[in-house]
């Protein structure tokens, strides 16, 4: 019995095997099959992301970089024809005022001295986009498009200004820098450029992004975040948030964008909004109003009483309470002369009425009050 079983089991492993020699001609065929109606692979499929270049023409942003069908049918909206920003696959080749004879050479000239840069900037939107529109803008897109024509440059390599040069000790004016950008990033958060503090103190694009290299998650930053950024100039900005009462900056619960356009804007501190109040109220909504007892300063300007970035008081004041208050208000008629050094808490004869919180301890609604019985913001 035994040795029935061990044929069996023989017999049942031989006839696995041949059925499998029998059906791989098979599955071979139908893999071959296929592979020849799958569609072919498109010749830019990037492995580490997955996506084709058809892919990334179809997801490439709508506007902020210029034409589309939706601006063209728009009436209320100038034609695509008269803005200065275009999209990726109408990206012209700008003229270097340095090198105004060069002609364009292609991509295949640059990769062949720049394979670092090459292999850097292959991760990027923009070269990724330049490639994706080749088809109207040309094979010199990827380079060129940003540095301009390159027949000089390949002749002179270290000819200064022979191409577009995006750094500080380049011969390229910072206009020009900055031109090329605005050759496609013309518009929207950027239409106020041209007049701004940092366009007149000589700033280009770069200065603040690397379009080249990934240092930032989003924004092709130059440095890790956008408050890295600001606080490379603005060093006195950040170290007041290191004081004792601070916006929520060094948290990371906001950034320096969320009140400035660093891009340019109407008004002198690059504030988004058009007022500081209308900024400060984009967070601080109980604060607008409109009170039936308003307090005047408060409605003139929320940096009368406060210093936004930090401050060593609390909540943010210029100055201790109540000396805040005493730059405005005497002590002309006010009962028993409440606030006065003597009546401090560290003052010889302290005051119960007025340690703590001050002229808050009475005046409790001080941005102002829509109770009947609060002309004094009591109330």
């Amino acid at each position: 019995m035994r040795l029935f079983s061990l044929f069996f089991a023989a017999l049942l492993s031989l006839m696995l095997v041949a059925g499998g020699m029998l059906l791989s001609p098979h599955s071979a065929q139908a893999q071959q099959a296929a592979a020849s109606t799958a569609p072919p692979a498109d010749a830019g499929h990037s492995a580490s992301s997955g996506l084709s270049q058809g892919d990334i023409a179809r997801m490439l942003p709508a506007t902020d970089m210029g034409a589309n069908a939706a601006r063209q049918n728009d009436p209320h909206l100038p034609p695509v024809s008269n803005s200065l920003a275009t999209p990726f696959d109408a990206a012209t080749i700008p003229v270097n005022p340095l090198a105004p004879n060069a002609d364009a050479v292609g991509a295949k000239t640059c990769v062949a001295c720049h394979a670092q840069e090459n292999l850097q900037a292959s991760h990027s939107l923009h070269v990724i986009a330049f490639r994706a529109g080749a088809a109207n803008s040309g094979p010199q897109a990827a380079c060129e498009s940003c540095h301009g024509p390159g027949s000089e440059h390949a002749k002179s390599p270290t000819a200064p200004g022979s191409i577009i040069a995006f750094t500080h000790d380049a011969k390229t004016p910072p206009r020009v820098q900055a031109g090329v950008c605005l050759g496609c990033h013309a518009g929207g958060a950027r239409q106020h450029w041209n007049g701004s503090i940092h366009e007149n103190r000589g700033l280009s694009c770069t200065d603040c992004h690397n379009p080249m290299a990934r240092l930032s998650p989003e924004g092709l930053l130059a440095q890790s975040s956008i408050n890295e950024v600001c606080a490379t100039c603005h060093q006195d900005i950040r170290a007041k948030f290191n004081r004792r009462s601070h916006m929520p900056l060094p948290e990371g619960q906001m950034a320096c964008t969320d009140c400035h356009n660093p891009h340019g804007s109407i008004t002198k501190p690059l504030l988004k909004t058009d007022t500081v109040n209308e900024t400060c109220y984009t967070c601080h909504a109980e604060k607008r109003g409109p009170f039936l007892f308003e307090h005047a300063p408060v409605r003139e300007n929320c940096l009368n009483c406060h210093d936004v970035h930090g401050s060593n008081q609390q909540t943010l004041l210029v100055a201790p309470i109540p000396m805040l208050c005493q730059q405005c208000h005497t002590m002309t008629l006010h009962p028993n002369d409440l606030q006065t050094p003597a009546g401090l808490g560290n003052g010889p004869h302290p005051d119960e009425r007025i340690i703590g919180r001050g002229c808050l301890t009475c005046h409790s609604n001080i941005h102002g009050s829509n109770n009947p019985s609060g002309p004094k913001f009591h109330e």
